[in-house]
């Protein structure tokens, strides 16, 4: 990835979640920064270094640890992010009436 100018493009926040939104819960085929499950995204040491705090659908969620692998490889494939870790939290616990694009929730039915 490169800036107009050919310079490397710095990690940040935005680019982050662009390439997460390749990233599909296996259970619903819908993308999670789409469902909302993304909560957070730090970038620090330059874009070096990256965390993720995401929730899932519901705490016994047998694809988890799956989605949070492939959240923490998509973001160390991201060029000079040396690390990511990925935080599984659940304040707020996730909610798709609130937290789900409109397309998610049409697709959903929740309306």
């Amino acid at each position: 990835m490169t800036q107009p100018t050919g310079e490397p493009m710095l990690i940040n926040q935005d680019i982050v979640m662009e390439a997460l939104k390749e990233v599909q819960d296996p259970e619903l085929h819908l993308g999670i920064v789409d469902l909302g499950l993304i909560y957070g995204v730090d970038v620090e040491e330059g874009g070096k270094h990256v965390e993720v705090r995401m929730s899932l659908t519901s705490p016994g969620c047998p694809y988890g640890p799956q989605m949070v692998n492939d959240v923490r490889q998509t973001v160390t494939n991201l060029p000079g992010v040396d690390t990511a870790d990925v935080r599984v939290v659940w304040d707020p616990p996730w909610d798709p009436r609130k937290m789900a694009s409109d397309e998610i929730k049409d697709k959903l039915g929740i309306w």
